[in-house]
């Protein structure tokens, strides 16, 4: 035999061996990889599973459930209290709508006054957001006997009743700057420091607020109207 030939023979050998040993490599990677791939949804079938079983987990379920149903339960009969909205009362219903609420704001006001007209806009935009407090307004000229006994002397003049005990009251303007164009957010700032209403959820923007927004934006349409 030629040795020439038996040299190319082997060397044909050795190297399709090497090629069989490099596709059986490679088809070992591709089955690893598919492998991999289809064991991972089952991996986090497994996982989902386990977690949905928790104990821990269903217990906080079930707690955050009972807390959301008694917020609601409360929520309801706060309204049927006459929360949630800025009310108008006769004197005869004035002790019953005091005393049924622990925290009570009540408007005495004149409706010919120019500045009553005021805290009526201010109170009204706070009731719906401060659900905790209740908003009313009584017109002190039907209301004789309350006037009376509660020395009111100057309108508007916004009384703040605790458990049905009157603790402090804002006479006029004179502690929001008193000035006519006060904020919203004034008024509500020196409520909140008295402890007669709860901070306001974050994110909530009152009128003054989107309104300052309003400005903003079509003063900014206007200067790029101008600059046409």
């Amino acid at each position: 035999m030629d040795p020439n030939s038996v040299k190319s023979t082997l060397s044909n050998l050795a190297f399709g061996n090497v090629m069989a040993a490099a596709a059986r490599d490679y088809q070992k990677e591709l089955m690893a990889k598919e492998k991999a791939q289809s064991s991972c949804p089952v991996n986090q079938e497994v996982d989902l599973d386990e977690l949905m079983d928790d104990p821990e987990l269903e217990k906080l379920h079930a707690d955050r459930f009972t807390a959301l149903k008694k917020e609601a339960e409360k929520r309801q009969e706060l309204q049927m209290q006459g929360h949630g909205e800025y009310r108008e009362i006769t004197e005869p219903d004035f002790l019953g709508e005091v005393r049924a609420s622990s925290k009570v704001i009540c408007h005495f006001y004149h409706r010919e006054f120019y500045r009553c007209k005021i805290m009526d806009k201010h109170l009204k935009s706070l009731a719906p957001r401060h659900f905790n407090t209740k908003f009313i307004k009584l017109d002190a000229e039907n209301a004789p006997f309350f006037v009376t006994k509660l020395g009111i002397k100057t309108l508007p003049c916004v009384i703040l009743f605790r458990n049905g005990i009157a603790t402090d009251r804002l006479i006029g303007f004179q502690d929001l700057g008193a000035k006519d164009d006060f904020p919203t957010r004034t008024l509500e700032v020196l409520l909140l420091k008295k402890g007669v209403i709860e901070e306001k959820i974050q994110g909530e923007e009152d009128d003054d607020d989107l309104e300052n927004k309003r400005r903003t934006v079509r003063s900014s349409m206007n200067t790029y109207s101008d600059s046409d």
